[in-house]
């Protein structure tokens, strides 16, 4: 199990402050696909994943979920709602078995004397939101087409571990879209697949496609060749 000192918010704790932020956490064990809060759940702790991985959801008025973004301890979970004191935004769902880690906020707050911590906090806040923009401009701006090639060029190693229908939710699309898109790189020799192994051929091509939020222009460009 990892300790909450290799999460950087902690990493500057003083001993003393360490062990009395240790007596004061809750420890819990969690089995996979078990549910950590509800999004519109209120918190009263701080969420430090000690052990697994855990996804972030939200569920539209249709039943449908929309995928935020999974957490791989060691880390913290729900930073900003939490400092907030507001609803959470999302649904927490554990990928794996795992740990889970609760701090009473009273705990965190006694230790912001220490200059570094403060700072790690802010620090901590500000990818959180570079997180939700990366999120929104993905979901708002991005075609199906330029959200794959993008996770080509930045995670293709997950589909050695992740079925499809698994990175189809990660991306918030329908198993056949994905599968149909794949299906056209393949064709264009951007990409191969072989045992659930993809090797990407054409970086090139897949940053035309982010830029262009559309595979037309790399078919346009192979006709015209």
């Amino acid at each position: 199990m990892h300790t909450i000192q290799e999460i950087p918010l902690f990493s500057e704790l003083t001993e003393e402050q360490l062990k009395s932020v240790y007596t004061q956490m809750q420890v819990r064990q969690y089995s996979k696909d078990s549910i950590v809060f509800y999004e519109g759940d209120e918190g009263e702790f701080l969420y430090v994943l000690l052990e697994g991985t855990v996804k972030l959801f939200k569920t539209s008025p249709k039943g449908t979920t929309i995928h935020m973004h999974n957490f791989v301890a060691p880390e913290m979970v729900a930073l900003f709602p939490t400092l907030e004191r507001i609803p959470f935004p999302a649904t927490c769902e554990f990928l794996t078995d795992g740990t889970m880690g609760l701090l009473p906020l009273d705990k965190l707050y006694g230790c912001l004397n220490n200059t570094k911590l403060a700072l790690s906090l802010i620090s901590s806040l500000l990818k959180r939101m570079k997180i939700l923009a990366e999120l929104l401009h993905k979901e708002t701006i991005y075609s199906s087409e330029a959200k794959i090639a993008d996770f080509l060029l930045n995670n293709a190693s997950v589909f050695e571990r992740l079925k499809n229908n698994e990175i189809a939710s990660i991306l918030n699309m329908t198993p056949e879209t994905l599968s149909r898109i794949l299906t056209k790189l393949k064709k264009e020799e951007v990409i191969i697949i072989k045992d659930h192994v993809v090797t990407v051929l054409d970086e090139d091509a897949l940053r035309e496609i982010v830029e262009t939020n559309s595979i037309q222009s790399i078919v346009c460009s192979g006709v015209c060749k």
